[in-house]
């Protein structure tokens, strides 16, 4: 599937262009002058969130500067600029109504992630193969993938199916037994971000899940409170120039 970019503009030594594969938007962070064959760090965002989510722009420029990687964010589905479905509209009105209550998201968000999970793997490998045809990325640069909550319930799935991932972050997953059954077959480097005290997910079901990954390489990183605030020095910045082969002074020549 072809990409086609729609717009593009430049600051700080970094260059962001908009894209579409297919009908899906997503956006590619470059840096200005980027060397040959630089890795690609594919960033997922959180439930209710988009590709252009303040906190995700912020981690995908830092990386571009520090590592001199790509970056590549695209809106899940019913996400962004992507219309929202009848069907998904009930399973979100039923979430947002049970955390009112206090009741357990478990009934509404299980099936609703599980379902943004079928069609969104589909929709990363197309992006990852059109971002792969481009000259300034290449078709065999190492890849890894970042995100939480949402972005873990599309990432680790996504990981089982994609064999040109090569290392991962994921955290602040809601549990259910496509979650578990996925991270069975993780088997590349994995570094997990454990919120502790979060009212939502216990932290039972997020140890589940680390115990679940079959990785040889794998890390837990746990933060106080909850997973709509994950503390930033609590990110191994150095995580993916270990294991995509990127030293952090690239871009910085």
């Amino acid at each position: 599937m072809d990409l086609h970019f729609t717009a593009e503009t430049a600051s700080d030594g970094v260059v962001d262009r908009s894209f579409v594969v297919g009908d899906v938007p997503g956006v590619l962070w470059s840096p200005a002058s980027a060397d040959a064959h630089a890795p690609l760090l594919l960033m997922g965002h959180g439930g209710g969130l988009h590709k252009r989510a303040h906190g995700l722009v912020s981690r995908a420029r830092e990386t571009v500067v520090r590592d001199g990687f790509h970056v590549a964010a695209i809106d899940s589905p019913g996400h962004g600029d992507r219309p929202r479905s009848e069907e998904d509209q009930q399973w979100v009105d039923a979430m947002l109504e049970a955390r009112e209550r206090g009741e357990s998201l478990a009934p509404s968000i299980a099936p609703y992630n599980a379902s943004l999970a079928e069609r969104a793997v589909p929709e990363w490998r197309a992006t990852i193969g059109a971002l792969l045809s481009l000259p300034e990325v290449g078709d065999d640069v190492p890849i890894g993938y970042s995100g939480m909550t949402l972005a873990s319930a599309i990432g680790i799935p996504l990981a089982v199916a994609e064999p040109r991932i090569r290392a991962a972050i994921f955290g602040g997953v809601f549990v259910y037994d496509a979650v578990i059954e996925a991270a069975r077959q993780v088997t590349i480097p994995v570094e997990f971000l454990l919120p502790w005290d979060d009212a939502e997910i216990s932290r039972e079901s997020g140890l589940e899940v680390f115990d679940a990954f079959a990785s040889e390489d794998k890390t837990l990183l746990a933060f106080p409170g909850s997973h709509f605030r994950v503390p930033a020095d609590r990110i191994d910045t150095r995580f993916f120039a270990r294991h995509l082969g990127r030293a952090s002074s690239v871009a910085s020549r």
